[in-house]
């Protein structure tokens, strides 16, 4: 059994395919997840995991180099905690967010119902 960090089969097999540029989804339980992208759902309830349970956990496995969220989490517990963790995110429309959800390579579900608990993760590289 392993002994630290994402224990979830399917995610942390996921993150392990992960490359330079790849862009991995944080998402509220309400986020469509469109046809062909790779999903690993976490939720087990409203609220269980939490878009922050999973941002830190993911944040202490892989690089990222970049980020965005929807201009309408601006001024919430979103963004305090995308600051918190030192992303500095872009931010787009909430439209103009799921428009890009086709091209991701990941897309990790959380119970969050929280408006806008959403984040684009942009990986980078550590060396």
């Amino acid at each position: 059994m392993k002994k630290t960090g994402i224990l979830n089969a399917p995610l942390n097999a996921a993150i392990g395919r992960l490359g330079h540029g790849h862009l991995v989804v944080i998402a509220d339980c309400g986020l469509p997840i469109p046809d062909g992208v790779e999903a690993v759902d976490l939720a087990l309830v409203q609220g269980i995991p939490s878009f922050a349970d999973v941002l830190d956990a993911l944040l202490a496995e892989i690089v990222v180099e970049g980020s965005v969220m929807a201009e309408e989490a601006g001024g919430t517990a979103v963004e305090r905690r995308l600051q918190a963790v030192e992303l500095s995110p872009e931010t787009v429309t909430h439209e103009e967010f799921k428009a890009m959800l086709p091209s991701v390579r990941l897309i990790v579900r959380t119970g969050e119902a929280t408006p806008f608990a959403n984040v684009i993760l942009r990986c980078g590289v550590s060396f």
